[in-house]
């Protein structure tokens, strides 16, 4: 099992974090993951860390699938897998209407269709076998004389990319979108991953996803996990999580458009789901942060004494877990390091 970890916007811009990003890398940070919701875009600032880090798999995490055409998004990734000498990871999503229609001004429609022809424009960029041709239920390429000048032609990416199978990642969480997953990409990034009610929530789409998916490809990755803090008597830092908790459940989305309440209401938490969105929609975030159930902290968290971290990081991997997301609650550069690189140890004694 590996270690992912995540450069974020709200902390400052990557310059700024690339020092201690370094640090991480050499302590154990296998993946690094850099995400763009409506702040900077994550393609400029993965440029900056390819220059900088030596030897983590850099990913986008996400970049959505509305605001670039397939093909900027296939020659970006091939751009920065280049400057990285192979390390780079496309990590998709569809993200949500609230974003994608109020800040960038586009339909938030198909998402399921657009990220399926999305990846396999991506792949016929990468592979260059032959000019770039596409007929699609959302794309067309070149685009129909009747829906523009005409002048459209079949035009082949320039450069050859350094690999032609850059791998995919997608941020799904709907049954069929995981299923997809499951189906056409080389990595799954869920939210809200409970190792204890994975099995009950995604079991059946994965399966049917794995069904159909391309012997050719490489087994599906997963990445999930959760606050990190190894040592006695820290299970008070298992309460760190509930601010991003209490973020999503209650305020990432509409009231009636919320995916990721939805899952936790999957969970058994329907009652918890609403107190903790109502709460947040009245401006009453800290009370929305005190409704997030301890249980669900306890089941998510790697906190506490070793045992109980090993069992923890036993419980994610029985759960299909590859490469453990760690949020590491030190204050300071020094400690978040120290933590990383603790549980780099740890997971190589189990």
């Amino acid at each position: 099992m590996k270690i992912s970890i995540s450069a974020h916007y709200s902390r400052g811009n990557i310059s700024e974090q690339a020092q201690e990003v370094r640090e991480l890398e050499k302590a154990g940070a296998d993946v690094i993951w850099v995400a763009e919701s409506y702040s900077f875009d994550s393609i400029s600032a993965l440029g900056y860390l390819a220059a900088v880090t030596e030897t983590a798999t850099l990913a986008s995490g996400i970049v959505n699938i509305y605001s670039r055409t397939p093909t900027v998004l296939a020659m970006s990734a091939a751009g920065i897998d280049a400057l990285s000498n192979g390390r780079f990871m496309l990590g998709l999503g569809a993200s949500g209407p609230q974003v994608i229609e109020g800040f960038h001004g586009v339909p938030y429609d198909a998402p399921l269709t657009r990220m399926r022809e999305t990846i396999d424009i991506c792949r016929k960029v990468w592979k260059r076998e032959d000019k770039l041709t596409h007929q699609g239920r959302k794309y067309m390429l070149p685009l129909p004389a009747d829906q523009g000048t005409g002048l459209g032609k079949p035009l082949k990416i320039i450069n050859r990319p350094l690999r032609e199978d850059i791998p995919i990642a997608l941020a799904t969480l709907g049954a069929k979108s995981v299923e997809m997953t499951a189906e056409k990409a080389e990595a799954w990034l869920p939210a809200f991953f409970n190792p204890v009610h994975a099995q009950k929530v995604w079991g059946d789409a994965l399966k049917n996803g794995l069904a159909k998916r391309d012997p050719g490809l490489p087994a599906l990755e997963v990445f999930a996990g959760g606050t990190v803090s190894i040592g006695k008597g820290l299970e008070s830092q298992r309460n760190f999580a509930r601010s991003g908790a209490a973020l999503y459940i209650g305020g990432m989305g509409a009231r009636d458009k919320n995916f990721y309440n939805q899952i936790f209401r999957k969970y058994g938490y329907e009652a918890e789901a609403d107190e903790i969105q109502d709460l947040f929609l009245a401006g009453r975030k800290s009370e929305a942060e005190a409704a997030v159930p301890q249980r669900y902290l306890d089941e998510t968290s790697l906190v506490g004494e070793e045992s109980y971290v090993r069992d923890q990081i036993q419980a994610y991997r029985e759960a299909g877990v590859t490469h453990l997301s760690a949020s590491f609650t030190g204050t300071t550069t020094v400690e978040r390091v120290r933590q990383c690189d603790e549980l780099k140890n740890l997971l190589e004694k189990i």
